[in-house]
């Protein structure tokens, strides 16, 4: 098969589950006798326009962006439709809502069978404004329309489009990155004032919907004796948001902000947390706590969905998402039963190891492809939706045609 990726920001993955996602599945493909190529930014992947490079067998297509919030991935996803069609490709993978914008064009200009991979609902998120949010909205409803198969990383998502648009999804979870070796005493821990296994550790961007201001009010309420919090992550692109968390943070000195961590340092950190803790008050399948549940480190988290399905009745403590009282009592609790919180570790790790691996991920994705190839399925756009798409590639992709004739004379 010959596939093409659209959504992604491209490879080696720097940040991001769907990068780590594409890292992990689509060389598997390629190393099943597929060509894959990924449609990226070239603003991610520090490569100049257009200039084509190789990860690991999967070729990598940078394309502009605008260094402006939301208009990169927009841009880059309607660039990458056009310039799908202009090579025969059996499939067309969407990643995330925002870019299946443009789904329904790639229906109207390509003959490829479109699949898109819904990894959350994006438009809920707190970072994107309401133009960004109408826009993503209408990403999931064109992904319902025009996809040929639509894939969803967690039970509680497949429930949604079954309830709201009674359409049937495919089921296929994410999986945890594999760790490497690391520094075993702990050095670059020990470098930020930290004892290994006497600090809860949060993982991940810290934005309103993660809720690490409900984790730092719980920590510090709590006067946990001899423990700290650790919040590892890019911070808020919403200033006032960022702001008030740093006001947080600054007022509590055993709450330590470490930032983004990559490789040794990461696997390290994370290797000596004594507790992992997400208080989200949303997420697709979060693969930072599958992480930690990897490596056997204990959980406290929000009691939505996503987090029920990880954790169930015996592998995690959860609270009530949102609920500051019910977040201190629960992290009171894991800190006080150490054996119980490891007893739920060990179970944890043994579930996920079960239940979630890239090699079965990949096989469950080109079993799909194979589905809506040997599909008769066909759908059309209406004049009403022609329209649309040009309205929409009008005012998202550019007012500049010069970019438009260089891509053009590319493809």
């Amino acid at each position: 098969m010959k596939i093409a990726v659209i959504g992604s920001k491209g490879l080696p993955p720097k940040q991001g589950g769907i990068e780590h996602y594409c890292a992990e599945v689509y060389p598997r493909m390629v190393a099943q006798g597929h060509s894959v190529d990924i449609f990226a930014r070239c603003s991610y992947t520090e490569s100049a326009w257009f200039k084509s490079y190789d990860f690991q067998g999967v070729r990598i297509l940078p394309f502009p962006a605008l260094d402006y919030k939301g208009i990169d991935a927009f841009i880059s996803s309607a660039l990458g439709a056009i310039a799908s069609s202009g090579v025969q490709y059996d499939i067309i993978h969407f990643h995330a809502l925002g870019p299946a914008l443009f789904s329904g064009l790639s229906k109207f200009i390509s003959k490829g069978k479109i699949v898109v991979t819904c990894h959350g609902l994006d438009w809920q998120r707190a970072k994107w404004g309401n133009f960004s949010s109408r826009l993503i909205y209408t990403g999931e409803k064109m992904a319902v329309r025009f996809a040929d198969g639509i894939i969803v990383v967690s039970q509680d998502l497949q429930s949604y489009f079954l309830k709201k648009y009674n359409k049937q999804t495919a089921y296929i979870p994410t999986a945890p990155a594999k760790y490497l070796e690391s520094d075993a005493n702990f050095s670059y821990v020990s470098s930020l004032g930290l004892i290994p296994k006497r600090y809860i550790l949060f993982l991940g961007r810290q934005v309103p919907e993660k809720r690490p201001d409900l984790l730092i009010d719980a920590f510090s309420r709590l006067n946990a004796i001899g423990w700290k919090l650790v919040l590892v992550g890019g911070v808020s692109e919403a200033k006032s948001y960022a702001i008030s968390l740093l006001d947080k943070i600054s007022k509590n000195p055993d709450v330590i902000l470490a930032g983004e961590l990559q490789g040794k340092k990461l696997w390290e950190i994370v290797r000596g947390a004594g507790l992992f803790a997400l208080p989200s008050d949303l997420e697709g399948l979060p693969l930072a706590m599958m992480e930690a549940m990897q490596e056997s480190i204990p959980v406290v988290a929000s009691d939505i969905s996503p987090h029920q399905q990880l954790l169930g009745k015996e592998r995690g403590v959860m609270f009530k998402a949102g609920n500051l009282d019910s977040c201190i009592d629960c992290l009171d609790w894991a800190i006080s039963h150490p054996f119980e919180m490891a007893i739920m570790a060990k179970k944890a790790k043994e579930y996920t190891q079960l239940n979630y691996n890239w090699q079965q991920i990949t096989s469950d994705n080109l079993q799909l492809y194979a589905n809506v190839l040997n599909s008769n399925h066909v759908n059309v756009l209406s004049p009403p939706e022609i329209s649309l798409y040009q309205s929409v590639t009008q005012d998202v992709i550019i007012q500049d045609n010069q970019l438009i004739q260089n891509l053009e004379s590319k493809i």
